[in-house]
């Protein structure tokens, strides 16, 4: 893309495409283990979210891109006043999953 390689894992699309109305996405899954550093992993995953999303843009304009974070990162550091401004301003779509019940917890568009 543009002379740089980028990959992004489209593999999502089928696991939840039915629950999106065959809605065509793309997810970008992180995990957010490192506790210490949450504010590190944030702006590498918003950082790749903009890239991806600007990617999916230019390559599959169809598709719409989320960002999936589990649900204690979600109702932890994403509850802060800093990373909610920046997921506002960017515009950014989220998955919230749960880790141990394996299921999606909620949708933000």
């Amino acid at each position: 893309m543009g002379g740089v390689n980028v990959s992004i894992d489209l593999a999502a699309e089928k696991l939840i495409a039915a629950e999106r109305e065959g809605e065509k996405i793309a997810v970008e899954v992180k995990s957010f283990l490192e506790k210490s550093s949450a504010i590190s992993e944030f702006h590498t995953a918003l950082g790749q979210f903009i890239n991806y999303r600007g990617a999916l843009r230019r390559r599959q304009p169809e598709r719409v891109l989320y960002l999936a974070v589990p649900l204690t990162t979600y109702k932890t550091f994403f509850q802060l006043d800093f990373p909610q401004a920046m997921i506002e301003e960017n515009q950014v779509k989220m998955i919230i999953y749960d880790v141990e019940q394996e299921v999606i917890f909620k949708w933000i568009n």
